[in-house]
């Protein structure tokens, strides 16, 4: 028994129950990409120019949100995840500067895992019996350099309509408690008491209230979460939307619903309908100006072959 087990016990129950379920069931088409047998980006071939025209007419006060954290040493990471920053002043020991200029410069080396802080999981992150979105194969594409097929670097701009489901207000609670599952039922409702609707197209978000307890209570924060649950996710899913994203650190409740495998929902929306996730978002400030929709807009990382990508994605409204 590892010592991740250990330190997971909601993961270690999932391991052993180890049932088969109806979400993810391997029938022989289920990973088949429904944009054609080339297709590496999934959900993303929806988004158009019209959308983005579309969204454009969503801004009204011109105002914008950074939907990331500050990633740091210190930011709370899915263990055994690490990250530093190292900066060096080549050339430059004792004080030495360079040329009749006198140029001096900084560089900086970075260390670290990609999926830590506020990221975008891309298709290429959860497998189903290793194999991936559009039915590539581990062995066929993951390389130790860098994945072959399904890179991040694939992603297109995200320039869309976004929303936020404030479900610290379905539940009548500043923050969330951990394993609240959030499926058909509680999307429609918030949507609705919010007045909006989900559209083809859209980034949705939920604010938990979780991102409260990063920095100050990090071994709660990360022992467990409030979430999207499985049916949320395939509803969501058949909505067509783009992308889905939480103010948590993997996006589904967490302990996983009865039930569940290990990280069902991610195996939901990556694997089998090419949505992508948003991690560790900053919703706060929307949720506090009421800013439901928005215009979305997210250039996403160039690193070819990266599974994921730090980012810090902007809502304008």
């Amino acid at each position: 028994m590892t010592a991740m087990f250990l330190l997971r016990p909601w993961l270690l129950a999932a391991v052993l129950a180890g049932a088969a379920s109806p979400y993810v069931q391997a029938q022989p088409d289920w990973c088949k990409s429904r944009f054609g047998p080339d297709d590496e980006i999934g959900a993303a071939n929806l988004l158009t120019p019209q959308m983005a025209a579309d969204a454009a007419r969503l801004v009204k006060t011109g105002k914008t949100y950074a939907l990331a954290f500050e990633t740091n040493a210190q930011t709370a990471a899915y263990a055994p995840r690490t990250w530093s920053v190292t900066v060096l002043q080549p050339g430059q020991a004792g004080g030495i500067s360079l040329g009749g200029t006198k140029t001096t410069y900084n560089d900086d080396i970075y260390m670290g895992w990609v999926g830590t802080g506020s990221q975008l999981d891309g298709l290429g992150h959860i497998g189903i019996d290793n194999v991936y979105y559009n039915c590539f194969k581990n062995s066929e594409f993951v390389q130790a350099n860098g994945l072959k097929k399904l890179g991040i670097e694939k992603v297109p701009p995200f320039v869309t309509r976004g929303i936020v489901l404030d479900m610290t207000a379905y539940y009548g609670v500043a923050i969330v408690p951990e394993g609240t599952a959030f499926n058909r039922k509680e999307i429609d409702e918030q949507a609705r008491r919010q007045g909006i609707e989900i559209r083809k197209g859209d980034v949705v978000l939920f604010h938990t209230g979780w991102q409260a307890l990063e920095g100050k209570d990090n071994k709660r924060f990360l022992a467990g979460e409030p979430g999207l649950g499985r049916e949320g996710a395939t509803y969501l899913s058949s909505k067509d939307v783009v992308a889905i994203g939480a103010d948590t650190w993997a996006l589904e409740a967490i302990p996983f619903e009865p039930g569940a495998g290990v990280f069902e929902v991610h195996q939901i929306l990556l694997a089998r309908n090419g949505v992508y996730i948003l991690e560790n978002m900053n919703t706060g400030p929307l949720v506090r100006d009421q800013a439901w929709e928005f215009m979305f807009v997210l250039g996403t990382p160039k690193i070819t072959g990266a599974v994921q990508g730090i980012i810090n994605p902007v809502a304008i409204r």
